[in-house]
């Protein structure tokens, strides 16, 4: 007989700081919204939370609840709980403060799969915490399918926050929302520093980081424009002699957070190429598939690239 391949089991992955609302989504979703259709689930609570779980609720939803530190979250624990409760769905609310690789790293029963991670965080203290646990939190931005940011107020830098996410993580969705944590529309306008209209687009050497978000997220407002704009070069070892990635480097979140962004570019002489030159690049943007945040990205069609001098700074970033 043929051995049946594993029933795959959808796990849920809930992070953020102590006190950024993992338990209330929790609690609202598993239980005032039935979202587990009372299918046994199993729920691996990291850390004590301010909201406790109300255990008979939970129970009511066919939701059993275990607690686990740091050194019981085992390939041999997650195993035991599997066979113990047999779930149909695994939720995972994880502590803020443990290095996310021991929890995608480690092996977990047959059939689990991490089908979304979603990242929350509470407004009123992200700029704290980027700038004093920068690493555990751009840790959880980067690998988040979702961030959610609660506890947002008239003050909370909305346009601000979403842009500094796209810098990091372009496939997460990034949803605001208010005190009494209803979503908050996003309404800020966006004033690009460059036309649109214009026979050809001109970036100025600040503008790139601009650029680059807005076409992220809107890539077929751009398909079939000409562009122009001063970068540096990149060749990934694992692209041909006929691509390149034209770019710059960018300060995302906090001034020790610095990457290298940019799209993929295809130019017949991109061989010629050194790492770090600085070049004019002139061609027309199109779009194509992004494996790496499962949707389309712009890919530039370049026309000619020549050699300059450098830009005035090295950095660019993400303010109007």
């Amino acid at each position: 007989m043929f051995n049946k391949e594993p029933k795959e089991i959808p796990v849920y992955v809930f992070m953020g700081f102590l006190g950024s609302g993992k338990t209330t989504f929790a609690v609202d979703t598993l239980v005032r919204q039935g979202f587990t259709e009372s299918k046994p689930t199993l729920l691996l609570m990291c850390e004590d939370g301010e909201e406790e779980y109300d255990i008979k609720a939970l129970e009511e939803e066919n939701i059993h609840l275990e607690e686990i530190d740091e050194s019981t979250l085992t390939s041999e624990k997650l195993i035991e709980l599997g066979k113990k409760y047999n779930p149909e769905n695994v939720i995972i609310e994880y502590n803020g403060m443990w290095e996310l690789d021991k929890l995608f790293q480690i092996r977990v029963p047959k059939g689990w799969t991490v089908v979304q991670v979603i990242s929350f965080v509470d407004a009123t203290t992200f700029d704290v915490y980027v700038n004093n646990m920068k690493k555990i939190m751009m840790d959880q931005l980067r690998n988040a399918d979702m961030i959610i940011f609660n506890r947002c107020n008239e003050n909370t830098k909305t346009a601000e926050y979403r842009r500094s996410i796209r810098a990091v993580n372009r496939r997460a969705q990034v949803i605001f929302e208010d005190m009494d944590g209803k979503p908050i529309q996003n309404n800020d306008e966006v004033v690009l520093p460059y036309d649109l209209d214009k026979d050809t687009i001109e970036l100025g050497e600040e503008d790139f980081g601009l650029f680059y978000i807005d076409a992220a997220e809107a890539p077929d407002k751009y398909v079939g424009k000409k562009i122009k704009f001063k970068a540096q070069a990149h060749r990934p070892s694992n692209y041909g002699d006929d691509a390149f990635v034209p770019g710059r480097f960018a300060m995302t979140c906090c001034a020790d957070d610095i990457a290298f962004i940019g799209f993929k570019a295809y130019y017949s002489g991109a061989k010629t190429l050194q790492d770090r030159d600085w070049i004019i690049v002139e061609g027309t943007i199109d779009k194509e598939y992004y494996p790496e945040f499962q949707g389309e990205g712009p890919v530039i069609r370049v026309d000619s690239v020549s050699k300059t001098g450098p830009a005035a700074d090295d950095l660019v970033y993400f303010n109007y």
